[in-house]
């Protein structure tokens, strides 16, 4: 029987980059927009530094994101609803694929106008416990002159990605290069890492 989640892994066995445009629904697509909005307009976003604790650069020359991490002591309605959401697809990730995923986090992400993200690696040099990345885009009417795509690159070519509302991106951690090119406008999502540890 298909699952909901099947679209997303099975695109991943595919081409190493799963796609669902539809992995949340509207109405949860719009109550994370209002979320990351509130964070913004509270103060509560935090400028994202690049590396872990050990080995960070906070000066945003690589970077231009906004984050604030997600946690269930939070006790929002709608956060509540996206991490129950991830568990479900985990456990279907570790029925179908075997993949041993204990652990996640999650943050929102904002880039304000102008900036983007250099190409990278997810998987720390220092610590390998992500395994899988797993983004989820919240931007509504996104037009290709917003810009802001992600660009995935692959043995066989360049592969780019619109951030519109409710798609996920999937793909390994330790192997996927990729950036975000610079947003034309706002552009809000909801990143994070499947973990093993």
């Amino acid at each position: 029987m298909y699952q909901p989640f099947d679209l997303l892994i099975n695109s991943y066995l595919e081409n190493k980059v799963g796609i669902d445009t539809e992995f949340i629904s509207d109405a949860l697509s719009k109550g994370l927009q209002k979320n990351i909005l509130q964070l913004e307009n509270d103060g509560l976003l935090q400028s994202a530094g690049v590396g872990n604790e050990s080995i960070k650069d906070n000066q945003q020359s690589f970077r231009g994101d906004k984050i604030y991490w997600m946690d269930k002591k939070h006790d929002n309605v709608f956060e509540q609803e996206f991490l129950h959401q991830i568990e479900g697809f985990i456990d279907h990730l570790n029925s179908t694929c075997y993949t041993g995923i204990n652990d996640y986090e999650f943050h929102y992400a904002l880039y304000e106008q102008g900036s983007a993200y250099k190409k990278h690696k997810d998987q720390f040099k220092n610590d390998n416990n992500r395994k899988y990345s797993l983004i989820n885009y919240l931007n509504e009417n996104w037009e290709e002159e917003n810009g802001g795509k992600l660009k995935l690159y692959q043995e066989n070519g360049v592969q780019e990605v619109s951030p519109y509302s409710q798609t996920a991106v999937f793909f390994k951690s330790d192997e996927m290069v990729h950036e975000v090119m610079v947003a034309n406008r706002s552009r809000m999502s909801i990143t994070g890492w499947l973990k093993r540890s």
